[in-house]
Order: C-alpha cells, then structure tokens, then sequence
C-alpha cells in the first residue's frame, strides 16, 4: 500500500500522517503540489514536522512528484489501482471496498478544506469515503489517512 498528499497544505497534517503511514506499514509516501515535507526551502529540517512525526520520515519511504495526475496515470499503466479517499456522488463506504491487490494500490488524499482536485479525481478508479454521523461532513485529513490506513493494513 502507497499513498500520495495532494496539495496539503499543513505542516502538522503530513508529518501526522507519515507517523500513521510508520504505524500502518505504508510502503511509500508520495508528495505533491506545495504538501510540504521534512525541509524547508533552505535544506533545512522542519521542526514542526519532525516534533510531530517523532522520525517517521526516516523509517518511511518518501518522495515528492510535479503532477498528481500525470504521476497516477502512469502507475495505473502499471497495472496500479488508484482509490481517492473523497467524499463525491460515486464514493462507496471505506468498509465496503476490496483492493484487487493491496501492494499495487495508492490512496490519494487531498487537500484539507477543497478535497482531491478534480483533475485527479479523474484519474481515479475508485472514490471511498469515511461515513460521517455528525454535524460535520468530513474529518481532519490526518485522522481520515490513519483511520483509511490502519483499516487496509489489517484487513
């Protein structure tokens, strides 16, 4: 299981999910648009990101990519499922989707107030989303990427 960060925009949010990516197993981190990583634009490490990812970004593998859907489209010629993990009128419940194969399968997260970008919805083979119960339609997407992740590594 990989994942990409479309266009996050907080440090906190990605440094939270490569600490779950480190707890579920992810195979790889993917990184796109302005989702920042571990270094500024100096070279130099963030400490906001390393005082909430306790070093996952050591322990999980990680690279950034220039286009999302340019980068997914070439994965799903290699035979990849590509699954955003968004709320859209073809979402089905997370619980109710199979991969074909978890090892060839890359969830897309996008980002935290507009979502995974049309483009790359597009691009998608398959949109799940987490029910919501509340008054909120959608949860921070840190805690969507650990509840998605977790959920597929112990399927």
């Amino acid at each position: 299981m990989q994942v990409l960060l479309s266009g996050l925009r907080s440090v906190h949010n990605v440094a939270s999910c490569f600490r779950s990516a480190d707890g579920a197993g992810v195979e790889k981190v993917w990184l796109s648009g302005f989702t920042p990583d571990v270094y500024d634009k100096f070279g130099s490490e963030r400490i906001q990101f390393t005082r909430v990812s306790l070093g996952a970004e050591k322990s999980v593998a990680w690279e950034r990519v220039d286009d999302s859907a340019a980068f997914l489209l070439g994965l799903k010629k290699l035979g990849w499922q590509v699954v955003a993990v968004e709320q859209t009128k073809t979402s089905v419940n997370y619980v109710d989707f199979k991969p074909a194969d978890l090892g060839k399968t890359i969830f897309v997260f996008g980002h935290e107030v507009s979502g995974v970008s049309d483009e790359v919805l597009d691009v998608c083979d398959t949109h799940i989303e987490i029910p919501m119960h509340g008054e909120k339609n959608s949860l921070n997407v840190s805690v969507a990427f650990g509840i998605i992740t977790h959920h597929f590594a112990n399927a």
